[in-house]
């Protein structure tokens, strides 16, 4: 028997930078299985290209911290080079849609601290001279982007890992998994191994190994092909006139990456229709191999890349190679603990395994080690897909994320594959009266309401075709009623004789009264934003929280690990009940023609009451996300459609209306309400992401108290007016303070109800005289900020 505080089972790029990190972080008896030898998989034949480009801030670092380790850190600690290339890299366009993507994307390196160029192709022509620059109108280039040997790399970190006192176990699969007291046990050829933790990162094995251990991974085996050159005299001239390594270069339009090697160069095409590959389980004898080339499947885009690059056509193809990579339904990893089982975690299903590899295993050691990760990790927390993401949305996804390795990710993008999984009961009645529905952790819910059938939106940087639907949905909220399904909300209820005390220290600020409502938020024990709850006090021994739908199982796992020492039962109720939205100075007047209960003095603003509707219990919450008079109305989900039946009934003779996501947002940044996931993450603690409101601390405890108010609190939220402009801001824009950055919108839109645009933002400095701006897509817009919310700053709608 093994004894080992971690067993990390999978010996490819992410499990052996886990093993690194975490020896490098002062943990002991660390373990590390692997089937076959360490890079078998995907790792082996991966083309080793390494870049900063990103369009979220932690997949970016995790891409830099690869990037850093590869090319200075295992260098300097082995005394031998991981092979690593610094060519720079590229991406080239002829869409203009793709120009506005770079500027965003530039925008957020240049606050991150790795700076990207806007090409022009002129610019082009002097970084890649053997590019053709027929219709291209600019790019975008990536100075410290480079390639890297991954089985070099990979080894260098078993290397130091080992010389750590990790112990590296190869040609040793794992035959099962089972859970023993708090820990697990592992059978092995070469023995039993007893972990107190165990990480899945068997990457091209990881549905297996996920299955094994009680666990939901939705990830592919997609296959990838690229082509390897024989000498190509353009480049072996370059080479000989001791010219510096061409840069990479990428044409999303056209769907390729191209790359020097040695004398030749490097080609990876992304068909539009993968193929997937051994989707129930991979063939136990399958390690290093390959599938034979298919290159008829690629062969328009080899024609595509060579009319970019004539010089691609003037060298043979001396390999190609044809092998598995993993596919995630959003195309991320799965980085984080394992939904509803304790001791585990995941790193795997990266598609970019040695790009991300270095940096995901410090991200997941950094975890493990201090309790919260370094990062926001939403992006990849592998609790952001729940039990729905089966067979076929798994499939589905992998095959739409690799068919759009290269689309463009526009700010409300919304893709087709895997939809309709989890529909509310009033999913139909929303289609019939012209909703444009997106989706949210697997729930379809309306983002905005269109009076033309199977108009379905355009998707653009810039305003789209919903800007003024939206605005009329707003104006239907402020001038009278208007109705939303906002069933897709996290649910839980709790009971049992210690409610009261569990609420006491659940998080950062005091519990509502019976009767009443609070806003409560969980922390991590980095005292960063872990989950936010709109708790509803229902009596003694009960009460109800609700949160955002994409926080469903995250919540989940918090509230159980909160209430193990509390006499109190935790449900999710998510898929029990439905929640129909009632807002607008009217919604009384509907409400009142439906019910008996004093909807006046006696239901004041964030309170909630068990009341009849229509003939239908109903948990009744005053509580508006938009600023207005209103109800949230929570109903078992075979009432819902009785009742929405019902109240839209009986708002007729007040010309009641609908409104969707893409309107609340609106209306919230108008009342400068945060919004989780966003404004509120686990980098900043709620002090600094202007929660001090809702954070009590006399005289109480609770997890991630005493860090929080130990940070320095340099970080601060604000609302900011942004100067009129055709593009509303959306996120991830850097703010300019004169000529220096100091901070990052963190969510914006236009304000319907005031007239113009709004964003919130975390600013990293204190501000000075110096005018404030914020560079959307290249264009620089005056900034003002705002010491009240725009919109009814006095909460008088709210108390009417």
């Amino acid at each position: 028997m093994t004894e080992a505080q971690v067993l990390i089972i999978g010996g490819g790029a992410m499990g052996v930078s886990l093993a690194y990190h975490l020896a490098k972080a002062g943990w002991s008896d660390v373990v590390l299985t692997e089937k076959n030898d360490l890079t078998h998989g995907s790792t082996w034949h991966a083309a080793g290209l390494c870049t900063h480009f990103a369009h979220n801030a932690t997949i970016q670092a995790l891409r830099a911290h690869s990037v850093k380790l590869y090319r200075d850190v295992l260098p300097e600690e082995t005394g031998q080079s991981c092979g690593f290339h610094r060519s720079g890299a590229m991406r080239v366009t002829k869409n203009p849609d793709r120009m506005d993507e770079f500027r965003h994307v530039a925008g957020l390196s240049a606050f991150t601290g790795y700076p990207l160029e806007i090409l022009t192709p002129v610019r082009i022509a002097e970084l890649h001279p053997l590019t053709r620059l027929d219709g291209l109108i600019g790019g975008i280039y990536e100075p410290d982007d480079g390639h890297v040997d991954p089985s070099l790399a990979t080894n260098a970190m078993a290397q130091v890992a080992q010389r750590h006192g990790v112990t590296i176990l190869r040609q040793n699969p794992v035959q099962s998994i089972r859970r023993e007291g708090a820990g697990w046990i592992v059978e092995t050829p070469k023995g039993t191994i007893r972990a107190r933790q165990l990480v899945n990162a068997a990457g091209t094995w990881g549905f297996e190994i996920g299955q094994m251990m009680g666990v939901n991974v939705p990830s592919v085996p997609v296959l990838h092909q690229y082509l390897v050159t024989d000498t190509v005299p353009e480049v072996a001239a370059r080479i000989a006139a001791g010219l510096p390594e061409l840069p990479m270069i990428r044409d999303p339009e056209e769907s390729w990456y191209l790359r020097q090697e040695r004398d030749g160069l490097i080609l990876g095409p992304y068909e539009k229709e993968a193929q997937v590959w051994s989707v129930d389980g991979v063939p136990p004898e399958f390690g290093a191999e390959l599938m034979p080339p298919d290159l008829d499947r690629v062969e328009h885009i080899i024609e595509a890349a060579m009319a970019r690059v004539p010089a691609v056509g003037n060298g043979g193809v001396k390999t190609v190679v044809n092998g598995p990579i993993t596919f995630t339904p959003d195309a991320n990893p799965l980085i984080g603990p394992a939904h509803g089982v304790p001791g585990a975690w995941l790193l795997t299903g990266s598609s970019m395994g040695v790009m991300e590899g270095g940096g995901a295993g410090w991200f997941l050691a950094h975890w493990m080690t201090h309790g919260a990760p370094p990062m926001d990790a939403l992006a990849v927390d592998s609790r952001r897909f729940g039990p729905w993401a089966d067979r076929e949305f798994r499939v589905a996804k992998a095959v739409e994320c690799f068919g759009l390795q290269f689309g463009v990710h526009y700010p409300h993008e919304e893709r087709p594959a895997g939809r309709g999984l989890r529909l509310t009961p009033l999913h139909d009645r929303m289609i019939a009266r012209g909703a444009v529905m997106g989706a949210a952790h697997g729930w379809e819910r309306p983002n905005w309401f269109s009076d033309r059938p199977g108009d379905h939106g355009r998707e653009s940087f810039q305003r789209t075709n919903w800007f003024e639907p939206v605005a009329r949905e707003v104006a239907c909220v402020t001038n009278g009623v208007a109705l939303a399904d906002l069933s897709v909300f996290s649910k839980f209820d709790v009971t049992g004789p210690e409610t009261g005390a569990f609420l006491d220290t659940l998080g950062a600020n005091t519990p509502p009264r019976i009767g009443r409502i609070g806003l409560v938020h969980t922390l991590t024990p980095a005292g960063g934003v872990l989950s936010e709850f709109t708790v509803a006090r229902l009596a003694e021994d009960h009460a109800y929280l609700t949160s955002a739908a994409a926080a469903e199982e995250i919540d989940l796992d918090q509230l159980t690990v909160l209430a193990a020492g509390f006499d109190v039962t935790v449900a999710n109720v998510t898929e029990q009940l439905g929640v129909i939205g009632l807002m607008g100075p009217k919604s009384r007047d509907v409400l009142r023609a439906m019910t008996d209960a004093d909807l006046g003095t006696g239901f004041p603003w964030l309170s909630v009451q068990q009341i009849t509707v229509a003939g239908l219990p109903v948990r009744a919450l005053r509580v508006s996300y938009l600023g207005e008079l209103g109800w949230e109305l929570h109903a078992e989900v075979g009432h819902l459609p009785a009742l929405f039946d019902a109240l839209e009934t009986a708002g007729q003779p007040h010309g009641i209306g609908l409104y969707g996501a893409y309107a609340a947002n609106s209306m919230r940044l108008e009342k400068g309400y945060r919004g989780w996931g966003a404004d509120l993450t686990t980098e900043r603690s709620p002090l600094e992401s202007g929660l001090a409101a809702f954070t009590k601390t006399e005289g109480r405890q609770f997890p991630g108290r005493d860090v929080m108010l130990s940070r320095s609190g340099d970080w601060h939220s604000v609302l900011l007016h942004i100067e009129d402009g055709t593009t509303d801001p959306f996120y991830s824009h850097p703010v300019w303070q004169g000529e220096r950055i100091i901070g990052i919108v963190t969510s914006g839109g236009f304000g319907h109800r005031v007239g113009h645009a709004l964003a919130l933002a975390l600013l990293r400095e204190p501000l000075s005289g110096e005018a404030l701006s914020i560079e959307v897509l290249g264009q620089r817009r005056a900034a003002t900020v705002l010491d009240r919310p725009p919109f009814d700053p006095e909460n008088i709608c709210l108390r009417a």
